[in-house]
């Protein structure tokens, strides 16, 4: 069995608490999702970043890689002493062997005793979910681990998803020996950043770039949603810092059926250069407009 550095993973110190893991986690799953990193290593660093939010975010788990003791990275290790009876440790995964341990061992003394039918572990992952397929719905195929052996697992998300949310599948986690029956796979949802859009719970957020003259004038703009692009009436003298909802755009409330809103936060921008007709006509709007927005009885 390979060690895996998985504070090294994360960019953190071996006393790093929750809060800093998640922050790290989530840092490099953004970095190094393949959906939207190029870089040539994004896939193993994305799931090396995984694994390691898997242990060190779970307190049984992470004291039992604590207690491995630091180690070369990528170097074979050594069995410990209680696991090194009627075991392959060799071809286990780490993941696996640190979920054994958590549970009392699946060697030594649990392994002597383990004659009747014996239920299969349970296992859990995180997956980065994107807003489309939070509110969609999604197949995913994963790939599970288990005592030196892989298999695929075809998951699926339903619409409605949210971030945090714990889906359990029952059966699909670990194979149940002697009789006994399988164990559940719990998927940890995380929701993938987006380019554009901001999530607050099941609102949506957006900075939408305006003219002085949509802004002054008022307009009819062409916006993106997650349901493709929709017209967002602008009225008439709209400032910066402004927020238009667009009611029903945002994330699902627990089902595809109902849903949060999508704000605009409009910002007003002004051209960095003027023709010589638009120099001329915003002269004489200068000249003419008694508009003071310094003025403590406009104050606008």
């Amino acid at each position: 069995m390979k060690y895996v550095d998985y504070y090294a993973a994360l960019g953190l110190p071996r006393d790093a608490d929750l809060a800093q893991i998640k922050k790290a986690y989530r840092a490099l799953a953004h970095q190094y999702h393949p959906d939207v990193s190029k870089h040539p290593e994004a896939e193993e660093k994305f799931k090396n970043a995984a694994a390691a939010y898997a242990t060190l975010k779970n307190p049984e788990k992470r004291a039992a890689y604590d207690a491995l003791g630091p180690q070369v990275e990528g170097a074979d290790m050594d069995a410990p002493q209680h696991a090194q009876r009627g075991a392959h440790f060799e071809d286990m995964d780490l993941s696996d062997f640190l979920d054994s341990l958590s549970k009392g061992g699946m060697f030594g003394e649990r392994h002597s005793r383990a004659r009747g039918p014996q239920r299969g572990q349970d296992m859990e992952d995180t997956v980065l979910v994107s807003l489309e397929q939070a509110l969609h719905g999604a197949t995913m195929n994963m790939v599970l681990a288990e005592n030196g052996e892989r298999r695929e697992l075809e998951v699926t998300i339903p619409a409605g998803v949210r971030a945090g949310q714990k889906l359990r599948l029952r059966g699909k986690g670990g194979r149940g020996h002697n009789g006994g029956a399988d164990g559940d796979f719990y998927l940890h949802i995380e929701l993938t950043p987006h380019a554009r859009f901001r999530v607050d719970h099941q609102d949506l957020y957006f900075d939408l770039a305006l003219s002085p003259w949509e802004a002054m004038l008022g307009a009819e703009v062409k916006v993106p949603t997650l349901d493709g692009e929709v017209l967002l009436t602008v009225p008439p003298g709209t400032g910066s810092g402004k927020k238009l909802r667009l009611r029903g755009h945002g994330l699902p409330l627990g089902t595809a059926a109902k849903r949060g809103d999508m704000y605009a936060l409009v910002r007003v921008d002004v051209p960095k250069h003027l023709s010589a007709q638009e120099q001329t006509l915003l002269e004489e709007l200068s000249r003419i407009s008694t508009f003071a927005p310094r003025s403590t009885s406009t104050g606008n």
